[in-house]
């Protein structure tokens, strides 16, 4: 598109809605006309929604389709206008205009509103074919006003593209090349199919039915086929629920029950894959050693032989992987036709019997021999499960067409079908086999054609039927029949040469499927970034994304084992492998549909929740049959794998079952609690706390945490105090990156914020709406309002009067005041709120400079644009164009940083002075307990100080101490202060004179009309009678002050009740002064005031 825009000339100048600018394919220059009311419009639209239609005339069809005259130049489609009609401008072209005409009612629904119909582009998670990704317009670009935010340039949403775009997307992806894909049949039936159908196929299920008879062998069959269907039916279900990319068992597992069980089974299966590719090798290269034994052709020995040619085949397999899914595609086939080729050879040969295959035990199709292997023979120690742990390897291979799943045109159609059908094609095969195989093979016989019945035999079996006596083989020794020949069918079929072809193909059929999936599952896996170090496996190659060196990582993995030769090991290890993979399918499948949630709901509805567990718990069964050590070594492995896992915490969210099953039992047991009535055994400190931003206040957040953690419920309020409309949108970015910034921390806790014109009334909303049934809170925790006196008395009325709230709404309250302030948010460069998604790119410079504003403990202090006069860090991006060097901090602000950590390291050893003065329900006592239960105070002792008379002393000591027991609360020592009611010294008794003289009223000295309106204008201030009448209680907080300085200078952190100030009779000036003269000059110091109701019990 070249030239300028032409604009959509409109009658309604600037105060129309929208500013819908048309832009054509065809025309590469525009009238000068048109250029000018561009220009113009985009003038008065500044700041307004601009909106660009993208469609040529051949993408609507012709000018007649949509109404418009044969002689009128037909321009686009206007997507983004509230009514639209067509007038002439007198140059021959005809423009759309902001006015209803019948032509409006004839055009596509949606392509005429803002507002988006429904697109299947809107929901993919990657990019849409044509280039950008649709997005539909946010609910803001909709709601909000029209000067807020205009829309980005680019495809409007809801717009599809030009046929002239969506040609140029198809060319240039052509000319790329496509990826190749991958149907049903030969993405899954086929793979399955080759996999299932392995080398157990010709070689062991004829001694399989001659140790377990048919009916037994059909059991097995069975059995084995039960649990690979309802493993078959959970994988169509999960497959079936959303689009399926690469990875198959691990991809799957891992979306449904979350990163620690697919992250665990993913590693484990890939290995298994990568060295079953070992196993299928050796396999074949003993198969061609016995061969060239048979000739006398050996190179060295039998055993270097097997690694040489395994050495070679493997290389081979690598070549054609290599080569791309294309060429591995076409050597399955080969090999399948193969594979089938043998197959049909048996059951040919089956019908052709010959007398010189008799004494070697083949007699062609007979009841007797029917009826005589119908039962089992058990011999060398053998048993029924030891026979189907040799069998049901065979009917493993199931995920073959699922581990492709990236490759394949339309997984969630695929997989269930071509499974299944594998499933059901393949146990027919064995079921027909073990028939076949039972009815025509006696079990022994001697390979001698002079073995015939004579009448000096007495025998009874089915080859004296026939003419043969093989009675000597019960003494052992014979070389043919069902239990003695392997190699029996290829005596039975056709052409034995071909069979040797069907186990080559078997075996490098499911070597070549191993070796294809265990780099697809690799990099699945990789790509997730589960395991970081392995990232470098994540890269893929060429138009089909290959995992290049994901093949070279499993052909090293499969040489090293071929190397070794000796696999019988292993080999029991890698079947619990894939075991235990059937086992988490099934186990995902159930746990989904336990879980309940909206999302799961597979187009596959041919399966059942109890169904799946049952078959996850046959797997596990089958685990233990098969080698129980190996089954414990499986469990083991994937355990130490999911610890792992779960402690790295990998930065992903895939929607799980765990987490809907989580909300379901969190949400299940809040409604559970609603019906229980609250007891005082069970009461713990659930505290809200007014922290403003977490990483603004840390010390208050870390005190807090060390005696809620795993205890009780903590939520972190903050109250944004905006003096202009609140962006809402602003607030819930704040809360994603505020909860990231304190999961991060490891502080077990939620943030919750409000607007609010003031604190109070911030608070009043927090105290009253926070919280969920029984997990709400009944603790409010503030930080000490330092700087109080500095300014304005308004905002200690509002302090106040949120303390206020709170004990009229049955909270306690907690104050926490460190010496040197608890807000390091004008400081606060060295730990940010940014998101992941928010750093810098890579190969900038992020620089962080500490600027220092009019600091207020009550201001918000992050990063925000809803308050005006806070705080935060700049980051700045480019070093070079920014001032990049950090102001030094001053030494307050160094000791305040100091200070502002010193609740997050080990405390040692100490005390934690509990002064508990007055019976507030127990709540200033059970907080020091608490935290003494933690490791970090754990060295510290709990010293209680407590009020009495001096001459009963003693007697107030032993009484507090028979409390305590009761309590079970341990204590170092129990002071028992006589003299708290002392009048203080006089020096601190003027100090206080002076600290509340700004803010008296003094209405003895004006008149007292002026002195009511003043005190109405500002009821903060104390009155003289006030003082006078609370002068007792004024002269204890100096008092109680000298008294902490004397006892508690060197504590670790005091505890102390809370003075109460009776609403409506205390000024807030008043009880401001109190808290400030008991609380200054002393080490960490935390008021506290229960409810008072009991939270503590002596009965059990």
């Amino acid at each position: 598109m070249s030239g300028q825009k032409p604009s959509l000339k409109s009658g309604a100048s600037s105060q129309s809605r929208f500013q819908v600018a048309v832009v054509t394919e065809a025309s590469s220059t525009t009238p000068a006309s048109a250029s000018t009311d561009g220009s113009r419009a985009q003038d008065e639209s500044k700041g307004r929604s601009r909106v660009v239609g993208f469609l040529d005339s051949g993408a609507l069809g012709s000018a007649m389709d949509i109404g418009l005259p044969p002689d009128v130049s037909h321009e686009p489609d206007t997507t983004k206008s509230d009514s639209i009609s067509l007038h002439s401008t007198g140059t021959g072209h005809t423009h759309i205009s902001d006015s209803h005409s019948n032509t409006y009612y004839m055009r596509t629904f949606g392509h005429n509103t803002i507002d988006a119909v429904p697109n299947i582009e809107f929901y993919r998670q990657t990019a849409a074919p044509f280039g950008e990704k649709l997005t539909r317009p946010s609910l803001s670009e909709l709601h909000d006003e029209l000067d807020k935010e205009p829309f980005e340039d680019g495809l409007a949403n809801g717009e599809e593209p030009s046929a002239a775009e969506e040609a140029a997307a198809l060319a240039a992806k052509e000319g790329k090349g496509g990826t190749v894909k991958f149907g049903w049949i030969k993405g899954v039936l086929i793979r399955c199919m080759l996999n299932i159908w392995g080398v157990m196929l010709f070689i062991r299920m004829s001694w399989i039915v001659g140790q377990a008879g048919i009916g037994l062998t059909i059991a097995i069959i069975l059995m084995a086929t039960l649990v690979t269907t309802i493993t078959g039916l959970s994988t169509s279900a999960i497959a079936t629920n959303g689009f399926v990319r690469g990875g198959g068992a691990y991809y799957l597992i891992s979306r449904s029950l979350g990163p620690e069980f697919g992250g665990s089974i993913g590693l484990i299966f890939a290995f298994a894959n990568a060295v079953a590719v070992a196993m299928y090798v050796v396999g074949f290269a003993e198969t061609v050693v016995e061969m060239l034994n048979d000739v006398d052709a050996l190179m060295t020995d039998e055993l270097n032989d097997i690694r040489i040619v395994g050495t070679l085949t493997v290389i081979l397999l690598l070549g054609i992987s290599v080569a791309g899914m294309e060429w591995e595609a076409k050597a399955q086939i080969v090999l399948l036709v193969i594979l089938l080729g043998a197959i049909v050879n048996y059951f040919l040969g089956s019908f052709m019997p010959t007398e010189h295959k008799e004494p070697k035990g083949f007699f062609g199709y007979h009841t007797a021999i029917l009826l005589e292997n119908l039962v089992p023979d058990f011999r060398d120690e053998e048993t029924f499960f030891s026979v189907f742990a040799i069998f049901f390897p065979a009917a493993t291979g199931i995920l073959a067409g699922a581990n492709i799943s990236g490759d394949l045109t339309d997984p969630q159609s695929a997989i269930p079908k071509g499974t299944l059908l594998a499933i059901l094609i393949t146990g027919l095969t064995y079921v027909a086999i073990a028939i076949s195989a039972g009815s025509c093979i006696v079990r022994d016989a001697t390979g001698d054609v002079n073995d015939t019945v004579s009448d000096t035999v007495n025998c009874t079996d089915a080859a004296c039927t026939l003419g043969y006596d093989f009675s000597i083989c019960k003494e052992g020794g014979c070389q043919y029949g069902l239990m003695n020949d392997f190699q029996v069918m290829s005596l039975v079929s056709g052409f034995g040469p071909l069979i040797t072809a069907g186990i080559f193909s078997a075996t490098l059929s499911s070597a070549l499927a191993s070796l294809v999936s265990a780099p697809k599952v690799f990099q699945a896996l990789c790509k997730d970034n589960i395991y970081p170090g392995l990232s470098v496996f994540a890269k893929g190659y060429g138009k089909n994304n290959e995992p290049l060196r994901g093949y070279v990582l499993t052909f090293a993995i499969g040489l090293a084992f071929i190397l070794i030769a000796e696999l019988n090991i292993i080999a029991p290890i890698i079947s619990n492998f894939f075991l235990a993979s059937y086992a988490l399918i099934n186990f995902s499948v159930f746990h989904a549909s336990m879980a309940n949630s909206p999302g799961w709901r597979p187009s596959f509805k041919y399966y059942n929740m109890w169904v799946s567990l049952a078959g996850a718990i046959l797997c596990c069964v089958v685990m233990f049959v098969i080698n129980w050590w190996a089954a414990l070594v499986t469990l083991l492995i994937i355990l130490a794998l999911y610890i792992y896992v779960s402690y790295k915490k990998p930065d992903v969210n895939w929607g799980s079952s765990t987490q809907a099953l989580i909300y379901n039992q969190a949400l299940t047991h809040c409604l559970n609690l609603t019906g229980v009535e609250d007891h005082v055994k069970n009461f713990r400190p659930q505290c809200l706390v007014l922290a403003g931003y977490p990483n603004a206040r840390p010390a208050l957040l870390q005190l807090v945490h060390s005696f809620t953690k795993n205890i009780g419920l903590m939520v972190c309020g903050h109250v944004k105090t905006v003096s202009r409309r609140p962006n809402f949108k602003e607030v819930l970015q704040d809360h994603a990156r505020c909860q990231r910034w304190l999961n991060k921390k490891r502080i077990k806790a939620f943030y919750t914020p409000v607007f609010s014109d003031n604190l109070r009334h911030g608070a009043q909303l927090l105290l009253q709406a926070v919280g969920l049934g029984r997990l709400k809170p009944n603790t409010l925790v503030m930080g000490f309002k330092n700087n109080w006196s500095d300014g304005d008395m308004r905002d200690v009325e509002i302090y106040i009067n949120a303390i206020h709230d709170a004990f009229d709404l049955q909270f306690g309250v907690a104050i926490l005041r460190l010496q040197e302030g608890l807000d390091i948010s004008h400081i606060q460069g060295q730990d940010e709120l940014l998101s992941s998604q928010e750093k810098p790119p890579i190969g900038t410079k992020e620089v962080v400079i500490s600027v220092s504003l009019t600091k207020d403990p009550d201001s918000d202090s992050c990063p925000s644009k809803t308050t005006s006069n806070q705080s935060s860090p700049l980051i700045g991006r480019g070093g070079s164009s920014i001032l990049n060097t950090k102001s030094p901090l001053s030494l307050t602000d160094q000791r305040l940083l100091e200070s502002s950590q010193q609740f997050k390291k080990k405390q040692g050893k100490g005390t934690i002075d509990v002064w508990w003065l007055f019976d507030d329900g127990g709540l200033t006592l059970l907080i020091p307990y608490l935290l003494t239960n933690r490791s970090k105070w754990g060295d510290c002792r709990i010293r209680v100080f407590i009020g009495g008379k001096i001459n009963r002393i003693d007697h107030d000591r032993r009484v507090m101490a028979t409390l305590l027991s009761r309590f079970r609360i341990d204590f170092s020592d129990i002071n028992v202060l006589g003299d708290i009611n002392t009048k203080p010294k006089k020096h601190n008794k003027l100090t206080f004179k002076e600290l509340i003289e700004p803010y008296r009223l003094k209405e003895d000295d004006m008149e007292q009309e002026a002195a009511e309106r003043l005190k109405a204008q500002e009821p903060w201030r104390i009155t003289d009678n006030e003082l006078e009448l609370y002068k007792a209680k004024t002269n204890r907080q100096i008092r109680l002050n000298e008294l902490l300085k004397e006892h508690s200078s060197t504590a670790k952190l005091i505890v102390m009740s809370m003075p109460l100030a009776r609403k409506g009779t205390v000024s807030s000036a008043l009880y401001m002064c109190w808290l400030e003269t008991l609380s200054k000059d002393l080490p960490p110091l935390l008021l506290v005031r229960g409810n008072h109701q009991s939270v503590l019990t002596f009965y059990s």
